[in-house]
């Protein structure tokens, strides 16, 4: 029996002989797996068929490996990058908060040019960074240490041209006339 299952990425099909199935043109591991399927198990060329889904072949044998070892999971895009911060490393970060609260003063660029003395290579922006995932800018320090504790309550109103809640002054009586300018 000759069934020819095949993926049509133009019209985003997959098609045999009983019918097609349509896939999403984002689920990249629907794609990722039609792939493999169409590779291993159609016997054709493997070249060809990492092509067809936008692939190299050396990254098709990585796809294949992948699922060997974790299955159809393994397929899922994963972020791409360093997964890690290579210059604000912990020990850097400590070093950025300890400076400051040797020195509450000093600024981002000061932190910056001692750290680099010492031998970790970071930037300005990254101990400006530092400061900010922590909360420690300079604004935040100012604005909570000139704080003063507020007033007690008093009996006397917030504002003294205005009366108190519950009392009003009394009416002005208008007079009926024409208002006098100057007066």
């Amino acid at each position: 029996m000759n069934s020819t299952f095949q993926f049509h990425p133009a019209s985003d099909q997959f098609t045999g002989p009983a019918g097609s199935l349509p896939i999403a043109p984002k689920d990249a591991l629907a794609r990722r797996f039609l792939m493999l399927l169409e590779g291993q198990c159609l016997q054709q060329n493997i070249v060809a068929v990492a092509q067809k889904y936008g692939f190299c072949r050396q990254r098709y044998y990585q796809l294949l490996q992948a699922f060997q070892q974790g299955g159809v999971s393994a397929l899922q895009p994963r972020k791409t990058g360093p997964q890690s911060h290579y210059r604000r490393t912990d020990q850097a970060v400590r070093q950025v908060l300890r400076y400051l609260f040797l020195d509450p003063d000093a600024s981002a660029d000061v932190i910056a040019q001692k750290l680099r003395q010492t031998h970790f290579p970071i930037s300005l922006r990254s101990v400006q960074r530092v400061i900010a995932d922590y909360g420690l800018q300079k604004k935040t320090l100012r604005a909570q240490s000139r704080q003063k504790k507020p007033p007690a309550p008093t009996d006397r109103p917030k504002h003294p041209h205005r009366p108190a809640r519950g009392r009003r002054r009394p009416a002005q009586r208008r007079t009926g006339g024409p208002s006098t300018a100057g007066r």
